[in-house]
């Protein structure tokens, strides 16, 4: 397994202990294994990757770009299949709304893909690099108390773990994020907005069926959306064991108990090839979706824990973004740290880890939000002309998103390229030579001028 050496080791080598290995975890244990730190990590599960065999993942450019930077590009594409377009349609009748094939040329300068795999796989590959790199695992161990001040984390064991940092990557119902929540006093949602249905459906049983085989090209990898009144649907093949994916949003229901009657009632009217589709589904996941409070501070009020991944930014359940966002935050968390080398700058690390990663999630969970929102706009004048305007492009020959020759492109599209274009460590390098730098200096030459 090829591992990149970092271009930039931290001088001051510190103990940090990340709290869940889902892919934000795994991103920051990798990231800061890269740069030098010592890394523990504390995981419930017993092997990484099997509670997520049967989940899907879409793995955008913007975060393809960080595991190829880490020289990880084969790993990835043994177990990813490379998404080639996308094709939209009405969900209850099946009619072309329009399509695009993504662009060479702008997916080169994102420096990454658009690629469809089991997050299983994805965590799997991620918990290996991240061992042989040298972090340190702790399986089949649950946190359950965190003293922050002390930087203390208790297992449910009675073992007791240290470190110099702490990082809550546990999610929204983890143990770290409440602990913020009340230092902020923030309540938490509790009344989900959305339901999300997810599920696999074998290959085998998809190229078989003469109306569903279509959604298995393997010459043109394409995602499938289908904008519904109220609801609307993503489906994809999977890379690495051939599956198709299958993911629906539509407004919360009472079926968490029995999550396929709910699948059947969302797909009761919809177009015949999608409908055989889910028909081919033998178990499905229902996921409520909740409208999360935003966190103020990220950083507790010892200035010696963080969250990270959904912990700190909830996103939308299945968006194409849900994990992006947990890689970026390793990537800058690592870039920001490859320069320490004294202990008073592991604050000022957290705090700028914040400044940078926050405008970037808020702005992207208010996309992804408005995305689902968009793809499920009800029945009216408004839903109407977008299908219109939609269909008058794919009637003139044209993708949903190319630019007409002297025309501006759309902002549907300046936003894609923004989200799939930014360069999470860029971003990162740019801080420090702004900002990081110059303090670093002028700290050296108080402390030369003899100055405490």
């Amino acid at each position: 397994m090829a591992i990149e050496n970092a271009s930039t080791q931290a001088r001051l080598s510190i103990d940090f202990l990340v709290i869940g290995a889902g892919v934000s975890g795994l991103a920051c244990a990798m990231a800061l294994r890269r740069v030098g730190h010592r890394v523990v990590i504390i995981e419930r599960e017993k092997e990484i990757g099997e509670s997520n065999a049967s989940e899907a993942v879409r793995m955008p450019p913007n975060l393809s770009k960080i595991l190829y930077h880490w020289d990880l590009q084969s790993e990835v594409e043994a177990f990813a299949a490379k998404s080639k377009a996308i094709e939209i349609s009405r969900l209850e009748t099946g009619v072309l709304l329009g399509t695009h094939d993504w662009d060479e040329e702008v997916l080169r300068e994102t420096r990454g893909e658009f690629l469809f795999a089991h997050l299983g796989d994805l965590r799997k590959m991620m918990f290996n690099v991240a061992l042989c790199q040298g972090a340190k695992f702790r399986l089949n161990a649950t946190a359950v108390a965190v003293d922050p001040e002390n930087r203390v984390v208790t297992l449910d064991s009675g073992e007791t773990l240290t470190a110099d940092v702490i990082i809550g990557a546990d999610g929204v119902s983890g143990l770290v994020r409440p602990i913020l929540l009340a230092e902020q006093d923030i309540a938490e949602a509790r009344e989900p907005s959305l339901c999300m249905y997810t599920a696999i459906v074998p290959q085998a049983s998809v190229i078989k069926d003469s109306q569903s085989k279509r959604f298995f090209e393997p010459e043109v990898i394409t995602m499938f959306s289908f904008f519904g009144n109220n609801q609307c649907v993503i489906s994809h093949p999977i890379g690495g064991s051939p599956a198709f994916s299958f993911c629906l949003w539509r407004p919360w229901d009472n079926f968490e108990e029995a999550p396929e009657h709910g699948l059947l009632e969302a797909l009761e009217h919809v177009e015949p090839k999608l409908k055989k589709l889910g028909s081919m589904i033998s178990s499905s996941r229902r996921v409520s979706v909740f409208e999360h409070p935003s966190l103020e501070d990220w950083v507790d009020e010892s200035g010696r824990m963080i969250v990270v991944g959904s912990a700190a930014h909830p996103i939308l359940a299945g968006a194409n973004q849900y994990h992006a966002m947990g890689v970026e935050d390793g990537a800058v968390l690592a870039k920001l740290f490859s320069h320490l080398s004294t202990e008073s700058q592991i604050s000022d690390f957290l705090y700028a880890f914040q400044d940078l990663r926050q405008p970037r999630c808020e702005k992207v969970l208010a996309s992804e939000t408005g995305n689902i929102q968009y793809m499920s706009m009800p029945d009216c004048p408004d839903q109407e002309m977008r299908d219109q305007g939609m269909m008058a492009l794919a009637a003139a020959g044209t993708g949903l998103f190319d630019v007409a020759e002297g025309g501006e492109e759309s902002p549907q599209w300046a936003e894609i390229k923004d989200i799939f274009g930014y360069d999470a460590e860029d971003e990162a390098d740019n801080w420090w030579v702004s900002w990081g730098l110059l303090k670093q200096r002028a700290l050296e030459s108080a402390q030369n001028c003899g100055i405490k």
